[in-house]
């Protein structure tokens, strides 16, 4: 968490403390998505971490890029793991087409940026796509972050690994023990049915967070000591509401947008956070209840056409914990809180 400021308005030392900023793979919004010069531009803009995304080339290099194929935000087509880094050919060759035109970055290259004196406190969460080999992946990123000068305590503890499948909680315990894990996703069921012991952090999709049983996962996750990240936050107002909601870290395109609002609730919290109401929790189609669980579900199935059943990896009884069953029909007719 970022900062506790004291509300002025109210002149009385009631200390708040306001979420950390992630740039959601990078400062997106400005500068093309996944690249060295978006990570570098939120961190100037001064967010305490940055989110971003991992595939494998063909000869085993990890690249920083969302899609599993080239094909919408480069000038080349065609899927990563079928291409090699290396070669006249290669990955490295690739460039953005939103300018300025950058190339892909490696993990290496990432970690090289993280582990400048400038960088050290920037934490970095690797979402882990559901189309990736777990052992392969994790056995790579283990080689190149065991690589750094005192990697166990400069760079390790800044260092979270994303999930979305359950399929790679056990690869990561084993390959990469020292990594902390969060589960990501948009299904508060999942996150407690399948990763609740096995992870100090939840990042969650906004949407997932507006819902009854929403309100309840926020409670569980304080009660519990559990991280709160919520993604992918880029109005002010959605970045008010999860102030209030007491996350941990905002993840979002637009880093200054968040910063800049932190800074004047840091000012004047009450006069600012007056500005924006709530109603947009009621008008907006896809934080209707249905909606969501429509949503929930075609991503489930994606995921599981990627990488199996969830069942196959599914705790014990007594390891999903805490237990909590989703009242659909309940949940339609409560009041958002």
């Amino acid at each position: 968490m970022a900062t506790s400021p004291t509300s002025s308005s109210s002149m009385s030392s009631i200390t708040r403390t306001l979420p950390d900023c992630w740039g959601h793979r990078g400062a997106s919004s400005r500068f093309p998505e996944n690249t060295l010069a978006s990570f570098e531009a939120a961190m100037r803009d001064g967010a305490e971490g940055i989110e971003s995304d991992v595939h494998v080339s063909a000869d085993g290099v990890v690249v920083m890029f969302h899609d599993p194929v080239l094909d919408r935000v480069t000038d080349s087509t065609g899927r990563i793991k079928d291409q090699n880094w290396n070669g006249e050919n290669g990955l490295q060759h690739v460039r953005t087409k939103k300018e300025p035109k950058q190339a892909i970055p490696t993990f290496a290259q990432a970690i090289e940026l993280l582990m400048r004196p400038e960088n050290l406190h920037v934490k970095f969460n690797i979402d882990v796509k559901a189309d990736n080999d777990p052992t392969r992946l994790f056995t790579l990123l283990h080689e190149t972050i065991s690589a750094q000068p005192d990697y166990l305590t400069l760079l390790a503890p800044r260092i979270v690994l994303g999930l979305w499948h359950p399929r790679f909680l056990t690869p990561a315990k084993t390959l990469l023990p020292y990594c902390r894990r969060s589960y990501i996703g948009n299904s508060t069921r999942i996150a407690r049915k399948y990763f609740w012991r096995e992870c100090d952090a939840f990042s969650m999709s906004f949407g997932a967070l507006t819902t009854a049983d929403g309100v309840r996962f926020r409670q569980e996750c304080k009660s519990a000591g559990k991280n709160l990240m919520v993604w992918t936050v880029n109005q002010p107002d959605h970045m008010m509401e999860a102030v209030r909601w007491e996350v941990n870290a905002i993840i979002t395109d637009v880093t200054k947008t968040w910063l800049d609002l932190r800074s004047a609730l840091q000012v004047d919290y009450d006069k600012t956070g007056a500005q924006y109401g709530r109603g947009f929790l009621w008008t907006t189609l896809r934080f209707y209840t249905p909606f969501l669980i429509l949503r929930s579900r075609v991503t489930l199935k994606d995921l599981e056409n990627k990488a199996g059943p969830f069942d196959d990896h599914a705790p014990s009884s007594e390891e999903a914990v805490p237990v909590v069953v989703e009242a659909v029909a309940a949940a339609l007719v409560e009041t958002k809180a």
